[in-house]
């Protein structure tokens, strides 16, 4: 009869087979939320993108002493100055043709247009919403009356 040695260091076969088994029992149960995290950030990276356009066209008005024009399609945004039949604003974060496009192909629905006034001020107020069509996750960018926009 063979006697083992006392000092045998490692894992068995049913050591490494259980511990693989938690490992992909943890996987099956993380990956769903892990998938919902990533949803929602793409929907609230669009937000804050849109908020950043909104800032921008606030900015433009004060900076240049005029109205700004915040006109919004289902995909795309444009500025004009002046008014919304105004000129149409390019720059940094535009095509050649002064159309903005939010990443990831999502959707701003909600209000049409948004118009900032050389103090800074907003008129009309308005609450645009961003939608990945993907999903149907959504996120709500709301400008008030004294110009400021907020996430909800």
């Amino acid at each position: 009869m063979a006697l083992r040695p006392t000092d045998e260091r490692g894992f068995s076969l049913t050591d490494l087979i259980a511990a693989i088994g938690l490992i992909g029992v943890l996987s099956v149960v993380s990956v769903p939320n892990l998938l919902r995290y990533w949803q929602t950030s793409i929907v609230n990276a669009g937000a804050d993108e849109f908020a950043t356009v909104l800032a921008r066209a606030r900015t433009l008005a004060v900076t240049r002493n005029t109205a700004v024009c915040v006109q919004v399609t289902a995909a795309t945004v444009t500025l004009h100055l002046v008014n919304c039949a105004g000129v149409q604003w390019t720059g940094p974060g535009t095509d050649s043709g002064g159309v903005i496009r939010l990443s990831n192909n999502l959707q701003i629905g909600g209000g049409a247009t948004a118009t900032f006034t050389s103090f800074g001020s907003a008129v009309p107020t308005a609450t645009f919403t961003v939608t990945d069509p993907k999903t149907g996750l959504s996120r709500s960018v709301v400008v008030t009356a004294t110009g400021r926009v907020t996430l909800q």
